[in-house]
């Protein structure tokens, strides 16, 4: 079951075998992608299925839709299968059933946040939608979306530099030393393309969380993803330091 806050009055929605009272094994996501032995693939790709298909369940299969708002390796739980947990509901919103958007103030966690809380446009679940497609490419790649210890600047916004990887066909670059994924190189490539989509600036480009778990699953194909920036990410981040200096971000998200 997916765990909601008190002020929800501790709502419990049974979905997919998931149980979030207790802390599993193995901790949070962060604990196992970011160590220092590389995870397996395998468990990589099961981890982004158990995301994904709770975000669907969340979206379009509850009696009301629920959007997350703040989905990140933090709030990803494992158990000692692995399976992933989306957690921490302190942030969702909840819509009416005839509601497809709502507004709200900026909320979630910088590296992860849709680029339509900064531009008061309508919020949805595509916020849901973007997020995901940043820990798609962590989970792909087994790092945080901005590093800076890396070989190259033109590595340091995983965004940018995946995205480059794709068009000059490099993609082995992203899981380089990952000899299970370099063996499974074009499915390192649907999964960056889905990753891709779900991170378009547009939120209407981006696909439904019913929609990626298709294509993950194979049932839906995948085109080609076009460029995810209408301005390049370094400005975007630039721009989102602009307004962090005029919005006091709460502590335990960034």
């Amino acid at each position: 079951c997916f765990w909601f806050p008190a002020n929800w009055k501790r709502i419990e929605i049974a979905v997919c075998k998931i149980l979030l009272k207790t802390e599993p094994p193995f901790g949070s996501l962060p604990k196992f992608l970011f160590a220092n032995a590389r995870p397996n693939w395998y468990q990589r790709i099961e981890i982004a299925f158990g995301i994904a298909r709770g975000l669907f369940y969340l979206h379009e299969e509850c009696s009301s839709q629920i959007i997350h708002c703040d989905i990140k390796p933090q709030n990803i739980l494992l158990d000692d299968s692995f399976s992933a947990k989306i957690s921490d509901f302190g942030l969702a919103k909840l819509l009416k059933k005839d509601q497809t958007r709502t507004t709200t103030a900026i909320r979630g966690t910088k590296g992860y946040v849709a680029p339509e809380w900064f531009r008061n446009m309508p919020i949805t679940v595509k916020v849901d939608v973007y997020s995901f497609g940043i820990l798609l490419l962590e989970l792909i790649c087994c790092r945080k979306n901005f590093e800076q210890n890396v070989k190259g600047e033109d590595q340091m916004i995983l965004v940018d530099w995946a995205y480059d990887c794709f068009m000059e066909g490099k993609l082995q670059l992203l899981v380089e030393n990952d000899e299970e994924a370099t063996d499974e190189i074009k499915k390192v490539k649907k999964f960056a393309m889905i990753a891709i989509w779900c991170i378009q600036e547009d939120p209407s480009l981006r696909p439904t969380m019913k929609k990626a778990v298709q294509m993950m699953e194979g049932a839906v194909e995948v085109p080609i993803p076009p460029n995810p920036a209408l301005f390049p990410s370094s400005i975007y981040i630039s721009f989102v330091d602009q307004i962090k200096a005029s919005y006091r971000w709460p502590s335990a998200y960034v």
